[in-house]
C-alpha cells in the first residue's frame, strides 16, 4: 500500500479535531478558496456535496497526489438551507425560528485524488430538536459562541445544552464532518490506491 498524504480542505478547527480522532493524526491543512453554492430553495444534500466537491477540487488542482477532503455542513429546515448567518443579529433571527422545533443537518463529504482518478462522495444527515426558548436565550447564546462561521448559527460542542432537546443520529455530524463514516472511506480508499 502506497503512502498518500491526507489534506484537509478547511480551516475549521472542528473538521481537524474529528479528522484526528478518525485516527488520521498525520494530515495537511490547506484551506479552500473554492466559491461556495450559497444556501437557498434547492435539495440540501445535493448543495452540501456540490460545496464539498468544489473545495476538494481546488485543493487538489495543486496537490494532485494527495488524497484531499473537502466537506460541507448545511441545515435543512421547513425545506429551506440554512447556511451561515450574515451578522449576530440574523444568528439570533436564525436560533429563535429554530426553538422548540426539529431541523436536519447534512455533512457533504468528498474525497478525491487526481493521481489515481478518485472520487468518493457521501452526504450524512442528522436530525436536531431544539428547546423551546425565548429571545432573551439565543441573544445570551450568541453572546457566548463565535457563531458566524457556523452553519444554522450555532455550535453544539459550545453551550449545546443551552438550545438542544435531541440529537438523533451522528453527533460527529453535526459538529460538521461524519468522523466514522469518512474512516471507513479513507480506509478503504488506501488499500486500492
Amino acid at each position: 500500500m502506497t503512502a498518500r498524504r491526507i489534506i484537509l480542505a478547511s480551516a475549521s478547527p472542528r473538521r481537524k479535531e474529528l479528522l484526528a480522532k478518525a485516527g488520521f493524526p498525520v494530515f495537511e491543512i490547506v484551506p479552500s478558496s473554492a466559491d461556495e453554492l450559497a444556501p437557498g430553495g434547492v435539495n440540501v444534500c445535493r448543495l452540501a456535496l456540490e460545496n464539498a466537491g468544489r473545495k476538494a477540487h481546488a485543493v487538489a488542482e495543486l496537490h494532485p497526489d494527495a488524497f484531499v477532503i473537502g466537506a460541507d455542513t448545511l441545515i435543512e429546515f421547513e425545506h429551506e438551507a440554512i447556511g451561515k448567518p450574515r451578522d449576530r443579529e440574523d444568528a439570533v433571527c436564525t436560533l429563535c425560528r429554530l426553538s422548540g422545533k426539529s431541523h436536519f443537518v447534512t455533512t457533504g463529504v468528498c474525497i478525491c485524488c487526481r493521481a489515481v482518478n478518485l472520487l468518493i462522495r457521501f452526504a450524512e444527515t442528522s436530525t436536531v430538536e431544539f428547546l423551546p426558548f425565548e429571545r432573551a436565550v439565543a441573544e445570551e447564546y450568541t453572546a457566548l459562541v463565535p457563531v458566524l462561521d457556523k452553519a444554522g448559527s450555532y455550535a453544539i460542542q459550545d453551550h449545546g445544552e443551552m438550545i438542544i432537546k435531541k440529537i438523533s443520529g451522528d453527533y460527529d455530524n453535526v459538529v460538521g464532518l461524519p468522523a466514522t463514516r469518512l474512516k471507513e472511506a479513507l480506509e478503504a480508499a488506501l488499500k486500492v490506491c
